[in-house]
């Protein structure tokens, strides 16, 4: 491995990458589940290409299929090096582990070699703007005639149907739509967009999950499946609980802040000595006493005003603002190790480097190094988000330039 001054090192938070490593690991060579499933990738930016990196890392073969050029998040964004070759790490993030073609949709040639490669594949995944697919000659319709046992999944921002499904979107605009953004923040500060793209990476998530829904009813019937996968119907499973209670009472939820959910005065966030904060979740009775006893001040929990949780909510400014004066007396780390040692969830509010720095994600295996582009730049790249069989599902094959095996799969 190649370390270069104020390079990938630096990039990557000081992060050890054979510490990276360290959890059993399982690659592209071990027996995975979709071992012998062919997947037709026509997806670009995020959520589809996520969703075709998790068949991938499954065991999926996967051919994706880019207009001449490349896909937009091949250039631009961190190491610049990487960019100028179109492997920018937008790109890399979810492109490992895939065979990469070059076609021009709109030629009639190569539309046809896009069907010559839907007539073997298991799975055909795409994210145009509803309609468009069919305006191709790439609609469920057509390429159900093609394959006959085809998975069709397509992913939009608001599905097939509906009064807005002919609407374009990012992930920000849905977060918008979906009324995520009403529910964080202050009531001061207004609205405020969640920092990462996570509608984005829970719809391919979703839709990979729909894939493989879908790919169980094929085997069972033998008949083709269409899956239709919306943003804005992974955004609302993803805040479920509020999905129910607005609509189920008709009232829409206040802005908490770094309140907790359960608006417990035990649970939240606190400033501490060293002026980190400190998030804590004592909802229950013996969290609740555990974490009193932490503070020092067993007594509390006798206190008539905080006999029960409905009490202490009841109670909640007087409770509250004793617990603040106790977590401002010493650092948020301190804390963290006494509320652990008692059994009380607690985290200091950390930063992402923080974070990788900590030893779990390296404990899980959860991040793989691999050399990408000419000069063989180390990248660290994500697996599947859970083990199998006591083994952590990472790529072995770096992101490949645009058209790199269009020779192949072209002949």
């Amino acid at each position: 491995m190649r370390a270069r001054a104020n390079g990938w090192w630096c990039v990557l938070f000081l992060v050890n990458v054979r510490d990276l490593q360290r959890g059993a690991v399982a690659t592209m060579s071990d027996n995975l589940p979709l071992r012998g499933i062919r997947v037709l990738d026509l997806t670009q930016v995020f959520a589809g290409p996520y969703c075709t990196y998790q068949l991938a890392l499954l065991g999926a073969q996967v051919i994706k299929v880019e207009p001449p050029g490349g896909e937009m998040t091949r250039y631009g964004g961190a190491l610049p090096e990487l960019s100028k070759q179109g492997l920018g790490l937008s790109f890399c993030t979810q492109n490992a582990q895939k065979h990469c073609v070059e076609l021009d949709l709109k030629d009639p040639q190569q539309l046809a070699k896009v069907l010559s490669l839907v007539a073997e594949a298991d799975v055909f995944v795409q994210n145009f703007r509803p309609g468009v697919a069919r305006r191709l000659g790439l609609g469920e319709d057509v390429l159900a005639e093609v394959n006959s046992r085809l998975v069709y999944c397509s992913i939009s921002a608001y599905g097939d149907v509906g009064p807005i499904g002919h609407r374009p979107a990012y992930d920000h605009v849905v977060q918008a739509m979906s009324g995520i953004m009403c529910t964080t923040g202050t009531n001061a500060m207004g609205p405020v967009k969640v920092g990462a793209p996570y509608i984005d990476y829970a719809t391919g998530l979703n839709a990979a999950f729909a894939v493989m829904a879908g790919l169980r009813q094929r085997d069972q019937s033998g008949e083709f499946q269409h899956v239709d996968v919306a943003m804005l119907d992974t955004a609302m499973t993803m805040m479920a609980n509020n999905l129910v209670t607005v609509a189920s009472t008709g009232d829409d939820l206040p802005k908490l802040g770094n309140e907790a959910a359960s608006r417990a005065p035990s649970s939240g966030c606190f400033a501490t000595q060293d002026g980190s904060l400190l998030m804590l979740a004592a909802n229950n009775e013996r969290q609740f006493q555990d974490l009193c006893a932490v503070l020092g001040h067993p007594e509390w929990t006798n206190d008539p005003r905080w006999a029960n949780p409905m009490l202490r909510i009841a109670n909640q400014e007087a409770l509250r603002g004793l617990f603040e004066d106790e977590f401002l007396s010493k650092p948020a780390t301190t804390w963290e190790a006494l509320l652990d040692k008692a059994g009380v969830p607690a985290s200091r509010v950390r930063t992402l480097s923080e974070t990788l720095a900590e030893g779990q994600l390296q404990a899980r295996g959860m991040l793989q190094s691999l050399p990408v582009g000419a000069e063989q730049t180390e990248v660290l790249l994500p697996g599947v988000g859970f083990r199998m069989n006591g083994q952590s599902l990472v790529p072995d094959s770096a992101p490949r330039r645009a058209g790199a095996d269009s020779p192949h799969w072209q002949d």
